[in-house]
This record gives C-alpha cells, structure tokens and sequence, in this order.
C-alpha cells in the first residue's frame, strides 16, 4: 500500500517536472490512472477514501478527529466511518438475492432447449424407423435364436430349444 502511494507521488512529480513541458503548466492527471475505491473483505484498508470531496460540515469534523475521541459522539464517529468506507462487514456479508436471478436464467434456457427438442422431434426428425417397433425386435431376436449365433456364451446360450423359452 505505501509502494503504491510512493509510485502514484513519484509519478505525479514525473509528469509535472517533464522534459517536455519546457515550463508550461503542469499535467493534469487521467482519473483512471488513479486508486479507486473498493470495499473488499480480504483487503480491510482500502488505499483511498469513499469519499473524496467533503463539505465544510465533513471537513470540520476531519480536524475535530485529530483531537481526543472521547470528545467526539456516536454520531460523529458514524460519520467519520462513512468518509473512509462505504459499508461494513456486516454489510458486505449480507448474502444477496443474486441466487434468484442465476436459477431463474437456467431455467429460461432449459425450457428454451426443451421447446427445441420438441420441435426437431415434430419438424425435423421424422417417423422413429420400423426396425425399432416391439414386433421387429422379437422377429430379430427369434432368427438370431433359430440361427443358433454366438451359442456360447452370447443370447442363443441363454434360450432353452427343448422348452422354447428362456433359461431360468
């Protein structure tokens, strides 16, 4: 945190001191090249204040700080809290109605999805082949009984011919 404070200062007297200013006015810095705000759990102190333009009340309040705090109230410590950070812990772990939105989104594309299935089953797909039918399986499944294949250990090893049925 203090090397980035150092480099941000550094950077600043680099720009203003350049040698191509030749003298003129210094630099304006970008906002985005500056440190923003983040309330973060895993990094309590964040580098910049929430708020950065403070209203005479706010500033007067910052010098009455650098006094004793027992003379400061509740209210004014609360407030002195809010210039630095813009929530709390307990805040920041509050859970969120975020849940909501991810399940209703999954259940928006697995309708979407089945409405496509559906459609191909109508549209695209056609008549399911006769070679699937019940009637056809069992004519398939006698032939290959009547043609004695795979006898040892395959589907002619389980059909009894004495009886004509399954082995049990």
């Amino acid at each position: 945190m203090l090397s980035s404070r150092v480099l941000r200062l550094l950077g600043r007297r680099a720009l203003s001191t350049s040698a191509g200013l030749q003298g003129h006015a210094g630099v304006a810095i970008p906002e985005y090249t500056l440190p923003r705000y983040n309330d973060n759990r895993s990094i309590p102190l964040p580098e910049v204040s929430y708020l950065k333009d403070l209203t005479p009340e706010l500033k007067a309040l910052k010098e009455k700080e650098k006094g004793l705090w027992d003379s400061l109230s509740a209210q004014e410590k609360l407030q002195l809290y809010s210039i630095k950070f813009n929530q709390t812990y307990a805040n920041m772990n509050k859970g969120s109605n975020q849940w909501k939105t991810v399940i209703g989104g999954t259940l928006i594309v697995i309708g979407f999805t089945a409405f496509i299935i559906m459609w191909q089953r109508k549209y695209v797909f056609g008549e399911i082949p006769h070679t699937l039918s019940d009637d056809w399986i069992a004519m398939q499944t006698k032939r290959m009984l009547d043609m004695r294949i795979n006898p040892v250990e395959g589907i002619a090893s389980k059909w009894d011919y004495e009886r004509n049925e399954w082995k049990k």
